[in-house]
């Protein structure tokens, strides 16, 4: 469903001036609760903040001691931003590269915004929506037949299981 909603939907805007790079990647977590970077860190050389997208923003206030701002976009997507200092309130709306706030210190080395995205609850990367992932396809691949070393060997039979291989899609910004 993730990769339906992202061939649909056209890359966000980039909440951060240029350049545009990130800091930490999106890292996701095995479990609902376990480790992982939620989100990507992106440069924030002027520490100005920008819509990626039009929406409805959705929580603007203090999570532990952090300042966070989350904006609701269609489709059950809710992007976070962090350490972000704004006079936005919840139920504004604001439109695709408006100003939102300006990023605090105190996260990484040099300024930078943690952007997190989630869909229908669930952690996403960022870069997807940005254009910097594209979507995967993943394609069967020929199965090998299992040998006579794979039966009774007490080796798993893993191996004899159908094997994906991801290929970039075709023609969205390449």
């Amino acid at each position: 469903m993730l990769v339906a909603l992202l061939l649909l939907t056209a890359p966000w805007a980039w909440p951060t001036d240029p350049p545009h790079s990130v800091v930490r990647p999106y890292v996701a977590p095995e479990t609902p609760y376990s480790a992982g970077h939620r989100g990507v860190d992106l440069s924030a050389p002027t520490g100005t903040v920008y819509a990626p997208d039009d929406g409805v923003v959705h929580f603007a206030g203090t999570v532990v001691d952090r300042p966070v701002l989350s904006i609701e976009q269609s489709g059950g997507v809710i992007t976070s931003f962090e350490p972000v200092e704004t006079s936005l309130v919840a139920g504004d709306l604001v439109e695709r590269g408006d100003v939102i706030g300006s990023v605090l210190p105190g996260h990484c080395a040099s300024p930078c915004l943690h952007l997190g995205v989630r869909v229908h609850g669930e952690y996403a990367s960022p870069l997807a929506w940005l254009g910097g992932v594209p979507p995967a396809v993943l394609l069967p691949t020929r199965e090998r037949p299992p040998t006579a070393k794979d039966h009774g060997s007490g080796k798993s039979s893993a191996c004899c299981g159908r094997a994906l291989r991801v290929l970039p899609a075709q023609g969205r910004g390449q």
